[in-house]
C-alpha cells in the first residue's frame, strides 16, 4: 500500500519536478562488476574502478523508503557519472523492508558490511582509505549519515563491527535526517515505511532509533555535505534542515537548489548535479597523501 501511495503522487512522465518514471525510464549506463559481500541475494554492490592509484573512493547507497520495491539500478546513473570523475564507485545493494532480513537490523548491518567490504574489493591496494565518501539518497541519505556515527555504538551492539571503515566525509541527496519526525510525514511520502524499517515506533524501540537517527547522533563523526531541491515534496527542505542546526554542528553544509524536486539529484545533467559534480570535484583534489 505504502509503495502504491508513493507512486500515486510522482507522475509518470514530463512533470515539473523531475518524476520517479522518468528516472526509471531511463536507459542505464554500461554496468558494473557485481560483487557479493555477503551471503544474501541482496548482499551485492556494483563496483566501478579507474586507472590509477590513490584512487578515492565513494560508497553509493540509493534509497527508495527502505522498500524491496525500490533497488540499487537508479542509482547507476550517479555511479557511472562518480566513476567517470574519477573515483572508484561502490554502488551497494542491502536487505530492505520486505524482503527475508530487512529492516531492523539486517538493512543496516548490511550498510556497514557492504562498507567495510571497500577493503577487500578488487584493486583495493590502489583505494586511498583516508578518502571515502559516502553518498546516500533519501532513505539511502539516512544511511549514508549514520554510517559516520557507527563507530560510537558499544561493542555489545548488533549493528557494531569491529575495526569500521569510516567515511572521511558523508554527502547526503534529499536525505531523511530525523527519523523521529519523518514518521510523522510529509504525507504520501516515506513516513509510513519508518515503523516497518525500525520495528516500531520510537516510544517502542527509542534505544534503535537514538542509535541510527542522524539528528540523534550530533554532533556527527565526519563533515556532511547535504543537497536538498526546493521543490521537494516527498523530503523537503525544511526537514533536511532539522540537522545543520545553527551553533551545533559546523561541519554541515546545506546547499539547496531552486526548482529541483527529490530525484534531481540523482541525474547528470541535472542543476542538482552541477552542484554536486563541484563538490565531488573538490573532494577529488583533497589529496590526503
Amino acid at each position: 500500500m505504502l509503495f502504491a501511495a508513493l507512486l500515486s503522487v510522482l507522475p509518470d512522465s514530463g512533470a515539473e519536478p523531475l518524476a520517479w518514471g522518468a528516472v526509471s525510464a531511463r536507459p542505464l549506463p554500461p554496468p558494473g562488476q557485481l560483487i557479493a559481500y555477503g551471503p544474501a541475494a541482496s548482499q551485492f554492490g556494483s563496483l566501478r574502478v579507474p586507472d590509477g592509484d590513490g584512487l578515492p573512493v565513494a560508497v553509493l547507497i540509493h534509497g527508495g523508503c527502505w522498500l524491496a520495491q525500490f533497488d540499487y539500478r537508479y542509482f547507476e546513473h550517479l555511479a557511472h557519472a562518480i566513476h567517470a570523475l574519477g573515483f572508484v564507485s561502490w554502488n551497494i545493494e542491502y536487505r530492505r523492508v520486505g524482503e527475508e532480513g530487512g529492516g531492523w537490523p539486517g538493512t543496516f548491518g548490511d550498510v556497514a558490511d557492504a562498507i567495510d567490504h571497500v577493503r577487500a574489493l578488487p584493486g583495493a591496494v590502489r583505494f586511498d582509505l583516508e578518502r571515502v565518501t559516502v553518498i546516500g539518497h533519501s532513505a539511502g541519505g539516512q544511511l549514508a549519515l549514520w554510517s559516520a556515527s557507527r563507530d560510537r555504538l558499544p561493542t555489545d551492539h548488533p549493528l557494531h563491527r569491529p575495526d569500521s571503515l569510516l567515511p572521511t566525509q558523508v554527502i547526503g541527496l534529499a536525505p531523511i535526517v530525523d527519523l523521529v519526525d519523518y514518521a510523522r510525514g510529509p504525507a504520501n511520502s516515506c513516513h509510513g515505511a519508518v515503523h516497518p524499517l525500525m520495528g516500531g515506533s520510537a516510544d517502542v524501540h527509542p534505544e534503535r532509533y537514538a542509535a541510527v537517527s542522524p539528528a540523534a547522533l550530533l554532533p556527527l563523526a565526519a563533515p556532511a555535505w547535504l543537497l536538498s531541491g526546493d521543490a521537494d515534496s516527498i523530503v523537503p527542505t525544511a526537514h533536511v534542515r532539522r540537522l545543520p542546526s545553527p551553533g551545533r554542528d559546523d561541519r554541515i553544509e546545506l546547499r539547496t537548489v531552486a526548482e529541483d524536486g527529490h530525484f534531481e539529484p540523482v541525474l547528470p545533467g541535472t542543476s542538482s548535479w552541477a552542484a554536486l559534480r563541484a563538490e565531488l570535484l573538490r573532494v577529488r583534489a583533497a589529496d590526503t597523501r
